[in-house]
């Protein structure tokens, strides 16, 4: 692709070069650099591209996307184009290279602080029960169809991004669902999407210090930015900052609620709990009048079926195919339920510290468990305060813990688990220890009594467990199956 058609939509100054010239690829790591590639001079928080431009010159760069001038001499068969931001410029060149993909799928942006995860699922699940074909892409990596691929950020970089949308394409996607980080729209990442539909779960203070937000105020500017490049805005209306998130929107707005007037309001809201499977029912009013069920526990779960409800219903999706969608959605490793027995409840979580392990907990004792069981370990090479943390909310709201496994890396199992009974005995918890992973979940299951409830903590999606500077492979799903075939259940 020529530079020029690289750069339509691109405001620059042309320093030098020309602009007819063929470029092979868009490279923002000066290491990558090679023959007639374009070389991005972004300004990282430790690392600033400028100070590359040399190498990058050396390797055949044929041009230079700066953002201030380089004291350096640039061959002239080297194209120097100045930005106000190298970083948006990566965004708007990525797009143009790839042919503008997002353009070609129906696009949808969640932000917020909690939920975005199995929000996306959700919705991802609903638009296959209705026959579409659906990328996704967040914290737990991307998906291309059933194609995984890793992903380095919630939300990646825009080159990346935009890679991902083309396969998505090519591989005959209609739609993206994808999280939109704070950071992400801080840093560009996004920059010059315009999204069918922008959506706003809920606000509280995270991600601040220095190497993310300054503040609360710059945290929430930066997520209201979604709603200022998107065509349609579904937002929380009992949020308590969604004021400060729709201010200076630009989109049309539409809003859920369980406690006041609103689009999509939920009433009647009760906990389901039968054989084994939990979740939540209730009925809605607004543009859709049914009664809705969804097997993943929780109050949270009614807000995150009101956003997947309203924005499929709004993208055109029957109501049917809407509740059949939600009654069927699983969140891999986010209070993700395993049926093992009719007696008693299994369940997956990636909670692996004190505040996610409060809500989960807190969340399951809604169900008035005869007991609440806890399998899990701590992460080896890292915070103790973390390990006493865990020890000492399961401690107050379990009425067991079962200390085992979980990535001890270059630590000891024994160790770790001696720093979470320090947590433990703050709360006079009750424990006992199985190094073994599926041993500790073998003997759970084998013990479990009517009505008590199983939970593993901390692996949640990860199919590994990391020791001693290797990965081996270990799935919690297939361990139950394993277990479940061994006791013949």
């Amino acid at each position: 692709m020529k530079l020029a058609e690289i750069c339509e939509e691109l405001t620059y100054t042309c320093l030098q070069g020309e602009m007819e010239k063929e470029i092979s690829d868009i490279i923002y790591d000066s290491r990558k650099v090679e023959k007639d590639t374009i070389f991005v001079c972004m300004v990282g928080a430790v690392v600033d591209g400028h100070d590359f431009v040399e190498d990058a010159v050396k390797k055949g760069a044929a041009a230079l996307v700066v953002e201030h001038a380089v004291e350096i001499d640039i061959p002239e068969n080297c194209t120097v184009l100045q930005v106000e931001d190298a970083r948006y410029a990566l965004a708007i060149m990525s797009a143009a290279f790839f042919g503008h993909p997002d353009r070609e799928l129906t696009t949808i942006g969640l932000t917020g602080t909690k939920g975005k995860t199995t929000t996306t699922y959700m919705i991802k699940s609903v638009l296959e029960e209705a026959g579409k074909k659906v990328g996704l892409i967040g914290t737990i990596g991307a998906l291309i169809g059933e194609e995984k691929l890793p992903a380095k950020n919630t939300t990646p970089e825009s080159y990346e991004l935009h890679k991902m949308f083309r396969a998505m394409v090519d591989a005959g996607c209609e739609y993206v669902v994808m999280e939109v980080s704070s950071q992400g729209l801080k840093m560009h990442r996004v920059a010059g999407i315009v999204f069918d539909y922008g959506i706003f779960t809920n606000l509280s203070p995270d991600h601040i210090g220095p190497n993310e937000h300054a503040s609360f105020e710059e945290y929430q500017e930066c997520k209201s930015l979604l709603f200022r490049q998107c065509k349609e805005g579904i937002v929380n209306a009992d949020d308590e900052h969604v004021d400060g998130i729709i201010k200076n929107h630009t989109c049309k707005l539409h809003t859920f609620s369980c406690k006041k007037d609103a689009d999509l309001m939920a009433g009647a809201v009760g906990y389901l709990d039968e054989e084994g499977q939990i979740g939540m029912h209730f009925t809605t009013t607004g543009c859709m009048n049914v009664y809705a069920v969804v097997h993943i526990p929780g109050s949270f779960s009614v807000y995150n079926s009101l956003v997947t409800m309203l924005t499929c219903h709004l993208a055109g999706i029957s109501d049917e195919a809407i509740l059949r969608g939600l009654d069927k959605v699983k969140v891999r490793g986010r209070v993700e339920l395993v049926p093992v027995s009719k007696d008693f409840t299994v369940i997956i979580d990636y909670a692996h510290n004190e505040v996610s392990t409060r809500s989960v907990l807190t969340t399951l004792k809604e169900y008035h468990p005869k007991r609440l069981i806890c399998v899990y370990g701590g992460g080896g090479n890292r915070s103790k305060l973390r390990r006493y943390d865990m020890g000492e909310v399961t401690g107050e709201l379990a009425d067991l813990s079962v200390l085992t496994c979980d990535n001890p890396r270059d630590e000891e199992i024994r160790d770790i688990n001696n720093d979470i009974k320090i947590g433990l005995a703050k709360s006079n918890g009750k424990y006992i220890e199985i190094d073994d992973r599926k041993a500790a979940i073998k003997y759970c299951i084998e013990n479990a009594k009517k009505g008590d409830m199983i939970v593993l903590l901390g692996k949640g999606h990860e199919d590994y467990q990391e020791i001693k500077g290797v990965k081996y492979h270990f799935d919690e799903r297939e361990a139950i199956a394993e277990v479940k075939k061994e006791l013949n259940l």
